[in-house]
């Protein structure tokens, strides 16, 4: 009764006039000072605490120095006062009162907050408070330094640090057995540490990461909720961008305890399995959450130096998670980017996991061990789980993401060019079947290059041939041995050393499927094509199938042949590059057949025929003129603007190191940044990867100029008395009348030098013959002495000069030279023989009827067009 009474008495004013609410606000502050009584400073704290909602500016302005004053000196008498002045203080600097509707509520809870931090006395007493045991005293300045956090986080961290019993009473929130206490801890502890490494290190040593690891075991583990979420999130922040927490983290073994959550044991021998209960688990909406955080803090540890046994255990940890165990798909494309990019592959055996079809995931067959270069060979080529569940249809975004991070850090294992020949060598037949290295996995990449898919092709076909081509192209990335090693690779014959090997390799256009146990010996020189032969078929097949999805008006199934087209000659535009004997092989097999309609077909097979042109050096029935005639025919100014208009297409322009998977809307102008189908339902598509990207930007410029080179190559003469090498041959227009230009102005000035040496030859002798015939003329005689010693030091002068600039002409030379050689490290060989255009027709007509006769004998239709066109 006596606070009502007071607070009435305060409000009504004298003779119960109505006041205004700063009269009331003002009248309540001076209570706060002049009030010697604990009880009435108490009520007057109260009427302001309900005054704040209301009229927020004015108790601001009037009251806050009070406030704050009397939370200097009642909160350590009474906590009911306490607690009244924290919430008011909490109103007066709260940004996001919901209560405020005022355009300025944000501007005065900043406001209020400056005044509030304007010196260290408030923040250091609500360090202090923190510490207390009363619930409501603890609550209340928690909520408080979060508010302050919120708006001033530099200044509250800076106050913090120089705390002196701050950071004890922070860890002892941790420690809290009232929930609520501790989740506001961990709350505010989150937003604490952020982007204050200095912060982060002394709570490191204040124990803050046992005190965080106890939590999430009290709760469940990773099962645990939103509690577990925000101790991973604390940990995470204390050793992002933390060199020293990192290390320390790492010296006092916690990191066992994060592989326990992932029920990993720390000390799994290299030679044991992973154990089930890590392998399949069960998996929730919270605990997805918590898993990424805590794949994320492992990355951190992987990243960060420590000792060999620990760094392979937490190696290990991530691959069997991604490549072995039953975890989401964007869990495993997490742990897939954090492995290193020196990760050795070689050694790691891993035992994968596969789902029972039709189970729903609930019951899984446990494989044979195989390595984890193969793991990833059949995740690029088969997808997740082979494609039986978790994105069958080939189109999720986060299953296709899969498959190009496993192509990703393939390509990352395969930097070493005898990584990649070791692989490759598996798959060339050697004299017998008992010599031959068994590998299923590339036995399976090299089923999918050469099984021709049939229509209507399905997106999971597509995705398979393309996916496959991609990784077949990364063994002749910068590699002068790979190609020729791959033009020994037979189909056939590796089926026929493998009888176990998935699916019969086998071309359409033979006639159909070969029997292994029966092989017809007239028809073994047809099915024992190589690798290169059957692939060039297979482009020219595709284009064929193209034709026909356009003439059925599929556009979706255009489309996916379009992008099997691109894989084809991005394999071959790297496999042909800077190898002739390819070329040779690939010509002679009607490699130039092809035609395309997308830009993106078209500009590669443009880049492809440029290849052809550029490397076609070997003898054969197709020579560098029966290239250039078809370049001259097509010109090369429509194959560049081919070639150019590929870096602009969406399709290569969104592709990144960090990601090739794209979206589309539904049609090929359609093609969407790989950052907004995340937020979208679209589809997903490959087109290509980045390591082909980095080729075509690296080459597409020399071979535009390649094509505008003449097929007969000339060697430019070196200087007389000059040692320049004769590799300086300039098929280059610009540097051949650098060169030309050059060499004029040093003829002409050596045709100067030779006409001043005559004029010296002829003054002597006249010199000479005057002074014997007349003593009279040796005035005359003397005089031209002194004309020919100027005349020689002008010839001296100009000889200088000549030396001059006659040295400065051969550097410049030289540098022409380094230039070229730069460009083009080999001189194409002279072309021994040359055919006309129409002769080369003619046989590629013959060849194309063969062509269509085979197709015929397999049962696959011609269009009435195509056989009159032949006939």
């Amino acid at each position: 009764m006596d606070f009502l009474s007071q607070t009435y008495n305060a409000l009504r004013g004298p003779a119960g006039a109505p006041q205004i609410p700063s009269e009331t606000i003002r009248k309540l502050s001076d209570r706060l000072s002049q009030e010697t009584l604990l009880s009435d400073r108490r009520a007057a704290v109260l009427s302001l605490k309900g005054l704040s909602k209301d009229c927020k500016a004015e108790v601001g302005e009037i009251s806050l120095f009070g406030l704050l004053d009397v939370l200097e000196k009642d909160s350590d008498i009474d906590a009911d006062i306490t607690k009244a002045v924290l919430e008011t203080l909490t109103s007066l600097c709260d940004v996001n009162d919901e209560n405020d509707g005022l355009p300025t509520g944000k501007a005065l809870g900043m406001k209020h907050t400056d005044v509030v931090l304007s010196t260290a006395q408030t923040c250091n007493k609500l360090f202090q408070l923190i510490g207390d045991t009363a619930f409501y005293t603890r609550f209340g300045a928690l909520s408080l330094l979060q508010i302050l956090l919120q708006n001033r986080k530099i200044v509250v961290q800076g106050y913090f640090i120089k705390s002196p019993v701050g950071f004890s009473h922070v860890v002892a929130l941790l420690e809290d057995k009232r929930e609520i206490i501790r989740n506001e801890g961990l709350t505010m502890l989150q937003v604490l540490i952020s982007q204050n490494a200095e912060i982060q290190k002394i709570l490191a040593f204040e124990g803050v990461f046992e005190k965080l690891l106890n939590i999430i075991t009290a709760e469940g583990g990773l099962e645990g909720g939103i509690i577990v979420q925000n101790c991973l999130n604390s940990i995470d922040g204390l050793l992002r961008f933390n060199v020293s927490n990192l290390s320390y983290f790492r010296e006092t073994s916690l990191w066992t305890q994060l592989t326990s959550l992932f029920m990993f044991p720390s000390n799994l021998p290299p030679d044991d399995p992973a154990p089930a209960e890590f392998a399949l688990q069960f998996w929730e909406a919270q605990k997805k959450v918590n898993m990424g955080i805590l794949v994320g803090i492992l990355g951190l540890l992987v990243g960060n130096k420590g000792k060999s046994s620990e760094q392979s255990i937490l190696l290990r940890c991530l691959l069997e998670l991604a490549l072995a165990s039953n975890a989401p798909t964007a869990i495993k494309n997490q742990a897939l980017r954090l492995l290193p990019v020196s990760l050795v592959l070689s050694k790691a055996v891993l035992t994968p996991y596969q789902p029972v079809p039709d189970t729903n995931g609930e019951e899984w067959d446990r494989l044979e061990p195989t390595t984890a270069v193969n793991a990833l060979i059949n995740n690029v080529v088969e997808g997740e789980y082979a494609g039986i569940i978790d994105g069958q249809d080939g189109g999720k975004q986060d299953a296709l993401q899969f498959r190009a991070l496993s192509l990703s850090v393939f390509q990352n294992y395969c930097k070493e060019e005898e990584l990649r020949l070791e692989i490759l060598q598996t798959l060339v037949p050697s004299q017998g079947p008992k010599n031959f290295k068994k590998n299923m996995a590339a036995l399976n990449l090299l089923s999918a290059l050469t099984t021709f898919p049939t229509s209507p092709l399905s997106t999971q076909v597509s995705n398979r041939i393309h996916l496959s081509t991609l990784l077949f192209s990364i063994f002749f990335n910068r590699s002068h041995t790979a190609p020729s090693l791959a033009q020994h690779i037979i189909p056939s014959l590796v089926t026929q050393q493998n009888p176990s090997t998935p699916g019969s390799y086998f071309i359409p256009a033979d006639g159909g499927h070969p029997n292994q146990n029966q092989v017809d010996e007239s028809d073994n020189d047809e099915r024992q094509q190589t690798l290169l032969q059957t692939l060039t078929e297979h482009l020219t097949l595709s284009f064929l199938s193209r034709s026909r999805a356009v003439e059925q008006g599929d556009s979706r199934e255009e489309r996916e042949w379009d992008r099997v087209i691109v894989g084809y000659l991005i394999l071959l535009s790297q496999w042909l590059y800077d190898s002739p004997a390819s070329v040779r092989e690939f010509l002679d097999n009607g490699g130039l057949s092809v035609v395309g309609v997308d830009v993106l077909v078209q500009g590669l097979c443009s880049f492809l025929l440029a290849v052809c042109y550029e490397y076609d050096r070997d003898p054969g029935e197709i020579t560098r003129q029966t290239v250039h005639s078809i370049i001259h025919r097509l010109t090369p100014d429509i194959l560049s603007a081919r070639m150019n208009s590929v870096r602009d297409d969406d399709r290569f322009k969104s592709v990144s190191p960090d990601s090739a998977v794209l979206s589309y809307i539904g049609s090929q102008s359609g093609v969407v940044s790989p950052k907004t189908h995340i937020s979208q339902n679209l589809d997903a598509e490959i087109w290509f990867d980045w390591n082909f990207v980095e080729f075509w930007k690296l080459n597409s410029y020399s071979m535009q100029r390649a094509i505008t080179m003449d097929p007969a190559t000339f060697a430019a003469q070196p200087l007389e008395n000059e040692a320049l090498t004769p590799s300086l041959v300039d098929d280059n227009p610009e540097q051949a009348a650098v060169v030309s230009s050059l060499r004029e102005i040093i003829q002409r000035q050596a045709t100067e030098l030779e006409q001043l040496r005559g004029v010296i030859q002829q003054e002597k002798p006249v010199a000479s013959e005057s002074s014997v015939a007349n003593s009279s003329l040796q005035d005359t005689v003397q005089q031209q002495k002194r004309e020919l010693e100027i005349l020689r030091s002008e010839i001296e002068q100009k000889t200088r000069k000549f030396d001059e600039e006659k040295r400065a002409i051969i550097d410049q030379l030289v540098l022409v030279q380094e230039e070229f050689n730069n460009l083009q490290t080999s001189k194409a060989e002279a072309d021994k023989e040359q055919e006309d255009l129409l002769v080369f027709l003619e046989e590629l007509s013959t060849k194309r009827k063969r062509d269509k006769e085979r197709m015929r004998n397999a049962g696959l239709a011609v269009s009435e067009d195509e056989a009159e066109a032949d006939d």
